[in-house]
């Protein structure tokens, strides 16, 4: 057998880079020296709560920053027009949404904690706060389209502004008033989705774009996509590990205080996620997408806006409220279970697309 056959038969796992083939070690590690930090330092976590502009976490929002704008930087913006011709795509990815996510979420909240309405109500909310920042590391790492993700992030985050409060009055206080459950409230303003959805796509968007149209410019696509991007790849990874430890660092101590609390929290999420991933890839699979859209839809359909989240309910109900610890459970979740998606889409790219994920894939 050729070396080239060799290559091209060895596992898509194994042809990952060295950093991201351990990434899960790295996420291991920075969860722990988050919960280590918030727990055994003092004032570290009331530190961080503090450091807030306009209901924004500063230290946190320039991790998420950091994380994204290497990823964004690698889109081909020249090529975003064709996705939105992709209808089929658009249409499946506002579904899963904006219609099922809310709707899942909801009825597991339900099933899982309904002795518990401070838990419950902070897991509706990670339900409506759909993924604008982390899904774009979990897409590149799966080589998902990355075109297609940019423009599904977009478009979801502007339904976010519009869809959120409504769909928060809905799921907590219409649909459980129909149904005879408990009802809750929830206020939270326009603006403050706004300014989240600004700072955590509209500003990393702006310099992807910017570094490839000047890049690209001055020195041309090839220097731009095999010197410039492996560069400063890297460093979407760092500021994701960075990101990691101060969310764990901030709610160290009522993770640490409270196991019980925490799985019970987890399990509905694992199962949140676990069926919005599988259910955007074998739907784009039976829609005929290809392996890179059909990863990107079921990305874009399990990821949330833990941020957001965070954010709505440490504003509405208090930083040490029930609903503000299960909007810190989610990251604490999604982000080992996403990571091994990551691993499940790459082993399902030849198992179930019949293709190589890696084949034609960008710097």
């Amino acid at each position: 057998m050729s070396n080239q056959e060799v290559t091209e038969a060895a596992p898509a796992v194994l042809r990952l880079s060295t950093l991201d083939r351990w990434l899960p070690a790295w996420i291991g590690a920075a969860m722990v020296a988050g919960l280590l930090l918030g727990r055994f330092v003092p004032g570290v976590s009331e530190l961080l709560a503090r450091m807030e502009v306009g209901g924004v976490s500063v230290p946190i929002g320039l991790g998420l920053l950091v994380m994204m704008c290497p990823v964004l930087a690698k889109v081909r913006y020249d090529k975003v027009a064709a996705v939105t011709g992709a209808k089929r795509l658009l249409v499946s990815s506002l579904l899963l949404n904006w219609i099922a996510g809310p709707a899942v979420m909801f009825a597991l909240a339900w099933l899982f904690l309904p002795d518990l309405p401070e838990y419950r109500t902070g897991l509706i909310i990670v339900g409506l706060a759909r993924c604008i920042a982390m899904v774009v590391i979990w897409n590149d790492l799966a080589c998902g389209d990355r075109e297609a993700t940019a423009v599904l992030v977009a478009i979801n985050s502007v339904f976010q502004v519009v869809m959120f409060s409504i769909l928060g009055w809905f799921y907590l206080t219409i649909l459980p008033a129909w149904l005879g459950l408990d009802t809750q409230g929830l206020d939270v303003s326009m603006w403050q989705i706004a300014l989240n959805v600004l700072i955590f796509l509209g500003i990393p968007l702006i310099a992807g774009f910017a570094s490839r149209w000047i890049g690209e410019k001055r020195r041309g696509r090839t220097w731009y996509e095999e010197s410039f991007l492996p560069r400063v790849g890297p460093w979407a990874l760092y500021g994701l590990l960075f990101t990691i430890v101060l969310l764990f660092a901030l709610q160290g101590d009522q993770i640490a205080d409270r196991p019980w609390d925490v799985a019970r929290i987890a399990l509905p999420l694992l199962v949140y996620f676990a069926l919005m991933w599988f259910a955007g890839l074998l739907l784009g699979k039976r829609l005929g997408l290809g392996y890179a859209r059909s990863t990107t839809l079921a990305f874009t359909s399990a990821g949330n806006n833990f941020e957001l989240a965070i954010a709505v309910a440490i504003g509405t109900f208090g930083a040490t409220s029930g609903q503000a610890l299960a909007g810190v459970v989610g990251p604490l979740i999604e982000v080992p279970v996403l990571v091994a998606l990551v691993y499940v889409s790459l082993w399902a790219a030849r198992a179930w697309f019949h293709t190589d994920p890696y084949q034609g894939a960008a710097s």
